[in-house]
């Protein structure tokens, strides 16, 4: 069996080396079409930064290290120009040389990733503006940056890339603004936790312009601007692009291959294409997405490695599906961790679902053992069903564990409340005996069995200020007098059951307290003794940081 595969790093790589731990005979050629075959893609910005300082750290495996090992032959620098599925044979160019000529296949399988968006904006060819996608791409910002030694660069964007090559930029001295069309970075959080991202960027020097868009670019001197919406720039040293990636479809299309969503090439959960013997993995795939079942591209390292085993495993004669993802990332930003698995409310709301969310201010451990940081975590449900749909955290250690076991539930089909059932490991330097996704779940169960009510913070602002309702700050006097919202009294909480005849019971009942604990007890106290009565989904902390968020981004966009 000779089998031929276009594009390495994830998806293109794996299937390589496990077609050959699963046939020793099979003949097996890779044509990359750059000069690094696999590579971390992930690690990219932290060699910009300096984070990491060996470039060879960069790639996993080389040409002579896969005949090495597996007997597999790497071509870099070739690239595929043309694929006839009906001859089954492909066209083949050395960037080298020049020269081409025809491969014959068994098997093809696609691995071509996805390439950055790049729109057609006036001055978009000066060579002070970067995509970082590729090694390349990396070692040529790395060497403008050594020769050029810039003080200032805009990033066009706010997903993982930018937000990574932001905090490096940052930690080597360079002043940093991130331009983003919608107004929040970030699209795979909600907005309220996305606020939590913002203040750490800003915090740590980094300017956001959210809700502007980008019409052009204009060198001036030794400057490239970043000309706005509203015919404002911002001059800087250089600029990086990363607006977002589009599949890499050309060879596919060309070839007659059905494309989906975005232009994506067609797989089914075998990852075979459209065209006999020919399969296709990594950023370029459609696949479904494992919460709401619909098409979805999600360019992600993990799926890209599952899906080139799935289709090495078929390739060869094995039976293996690919059940779909829900998206599940993680990032750094300096001290801070946010992560997500599944869906937003945003997209469930999009998806037509009708759910539910919870917040909660948790830490890390338990907070009588040093060390302990605090996280906000959202877990969203489906109301008719109890099925977690998604999850949100942000915080510092800890949160990549809690994380990934939501993740595992997702995949499992728990419901939202059998999250307190989860046996999860407790030792006071690693959690509580309540675990934070523990606690999701009874905050859930809570709510589902009608134990309590809540109300969140998009709500607080317009509830009516008329006296019609009650709006009720349980804190201490002190916590009250630093800070609270606008039409709130206080009575803290140790005095509640006391001055009950204080509180109209005619009136809807709204409290709240610093993180949503206090508020759920005296919620609970209301409730038996005839309130109605609804606790506030995060507590004031929670609605100060987005508020201040608000605040600070419309400052921004009027500046």
């Amino acid at each position: 069996m000779k089998v031929i595969i276009i594009g390495g790093v994830a998806g293109g790589a794996t299937a390589a080396a496990r077609i050959r731990r699963l046939d020793e005979q099979a003949e097996i050629i890779v044509f990359e079409r750059t000069g690094f075959v696999s590579y971390a893609n992930c690690g990219l910005p932290y060699y910009i930064g300096g984070v990491i300082t060996d470039q060879k750290k960069l790639t996993l495996q080389t040409p002579d290290g896969f005949w090495n090992r597996f007997r597999v032959r790497v071509k870099t620098y070739h690239e595929v120009i043309e694929i006839r599925t009906e001859e089954k044979n492909i066209r083949v160019k050395n960037l080298l040389t020049g020269e081409e000529w025809t491969e014959t296949y068994d098997k093809l399988l696609l691995s071509p990733g996805a390439r950055p968006v790049r729109p057609e904006l006036p001055g978009i060819d000066s060579k002070k503006i970067f995509t970082l996608r590729t090694v390349e791409d990396t070692l040529r910002i790395r060497e403008y940056i050594e020769k050029n030694s810039p003080k200032s660069a805009v990033l066009v964007g706010g997903g993982y890339i930018s937000i990574e090559t932001a905090e490096n930029l940052c930690k080597a001295g360079i002043d940093i603004t991130i331009i983003q069309r919608p107004k929040q970075l970030m699209n795979t959080l909600d907005p309220d936790i996305a606020s939590f991202v913002h203040e750490k960027m800003r915090s740590n020097g980094i300017s956001l312009s959210l809700g502007r868009t980008v019409t052009g670019f204009r060198e001036e001197g030794n400057k490239i601007l970043t000309l706005l919406d509203g015919g404002e720039s911002l001059a800087a040293d250089m600029v990086l692009l990363a607006i977002g990636i589009s599949p890499e479809n050309r060879l596919a299309k060309e070839a007659g291959l059905s494309l989906g969503v975005k232009g994506s090439i067609v797989v089914n959960d075998r990852m075979e294409t459209s065209a006999p013997d020919v399969y296709a993995v990594g950023d370029a795939v459609q696949i479904k997405n494992l919460v709401t079942g619909g098409d979805a591209v999600i360019a992600l390292a993990g799926p890209a490695n599952k899906q080139g085993r799935i289709a090495a495993d078929n390739i060869c004669g094995l039976e293996s599906r690919y059940c779909g993802s829900p998206g599940s990332s993680i990032i750094q930003i300096f001290d801070l961790t946010a992560a997500c698995t599944g869906l937003t409310e945003k997209a469930a709301s999009s998806a037509g679902i009708e759910y539910e969310s919870v917040v909660l201010s948790a830490a890390s451990h338990v907070s009588y053992y040093p060390g302990a940081k605090p996280m906000i975590m959202k877990v969203v449900y489906e109301k008719k069903t109890m099925r977690i749909l998604g999850a949100q955290i942000a915080g510092g250690e800890g949160a990549d564990k809690r994380i990934d076991v939501l993740a595992a539930a997702i995949l499992a089909g728990l419901r939202a409340d059998q999250l307190k059932e989860l046996d999860l490991a407790y030792a006071p330097p690693y959690s509580s005996a309540k675990d934070p996704v523990n606690m999701a779940g009874f905050m859930i169960e809570n709510i589902e069995t009608g134990k309590v009510k809540q109300y969140h913070w998009n709500e607080a602002a317009g509830l009516p200020r008329d006296g019609s309702v009650t709006l009720l700050d349980i804190r201490t006097a002190p916590e009250y007098d630093r800070e609270h919202i606008d039409g709130y009294i206080n009575i803290p909480l140790d005095d509640l059951r006391e001055r009950l005849n204080e509180i109209e019971k005619s009136k809807p009942v709204y409290v709240i307290c610093q993180s949503g604990l206090r508020s759920y007890t005296a919620c609970r106290i209301l409730s038996q003794n005839g309130f109605d009565c609804y606790n506030f989904s995060g507590g004031y902390l929670f609605y100060k940081k987005i508020m201040r968020d608000k605040m600070l981004n419309e400052t921004a966009a009027k500046k």
